[in-house]
């Protein structure tokens, strides 16, 4: 995934970074596992962001991935994803099912947006689908993601049921609509937009000065 950002005058966040993420998106992966490191480093603080492609996806004309509809992109985004997993030393197994249904651990994330054991949660779903090639639509595998995560899971899979948790999710997505995302990961701060993990180390360059330039 090639990289890019625009402005985004209407949208002021200081030093505070976004982080707009779908637990399909391939490139979000590798993203995810070394955000948190990379922002606490340079003291950057960050916002976790779930929403879907899909309806993006489909106001485009698109009923698929375009890693399935363009098959020579698809072979292409494999492979370099192989190589960022193996510069990076992460775990990579290239999931037998693409793109997995994540819609579930997409409302945990609307619900529980605030919660201190998200972002362990949200990592471990990653690593789930693209390194242990394990369904993260099935609630079992969440619930050991959230186990992982150090919380009991039976109350937060009935709250992400909830027509609270399927509203928040809408309301996310609809955010990301309203902002001009069109793909994941992408990264949000101080009236700036960046797209796609090779644009992660610029986001945050940005989220360090943004607050003397917004």
């Amino acid at each position: 995934m090639i990289g890019c950002y625009f402005s985004l005058d209407r949208m002021k966040q200081g030093t505070h970074l976004q982080v707009w993420f779908e637990f399909a998106s391939t490139y979000s992966y590798p993203a995810v596992i070394r955000v948190e490191q990379l922002a606490s480093l340079h003291g950057v603080p960050l916002n976790w962001e779930p929403f879907l492609l899909g309806p993006i996806f489909k106001s485009q004309g698109w009923s698929d991935s375009p890693f399935n509809i363009y098959p020579v992109k698809g072979h292409y985004m494999w492979r370099d994803l192989e190589r960022i997993c193996g510069e990076l030393a992460i775990p990579f197994r290239r999931p037998s099912v693409f793109p997995r249904n994540g819609l579930l651990a997409a409302r945990v994330c609307a619900q529980f947006k605030a919660s201190v054991w998200l972002p362990a949660f949200i990592k471990a779903v990653y690593s789930a689908n693209f390194a242990h090639d394990l369904d993260i639509s099935q609630a079992s595998v969440l619930a050991e993601c959230l186990q992982q995560s150090g919380h009991e899971p039976r109350a937060i899979l009935e709250q992400a049921n909830s027509p609270a948790a399927k509203n928040a999710l809408r309301n996310q997505t609809d955010r990301a609509i309203t902002l001009g995302i069109f793909g994941a990961p992408t990264f949000v701060s101080a009236a700036e937009l960046f797209w796609g993990n090779d644009r992660l180390d610029a986001a945050i360059s940005w989220s360090k000065r943004g607050a003397n330039t917004a």
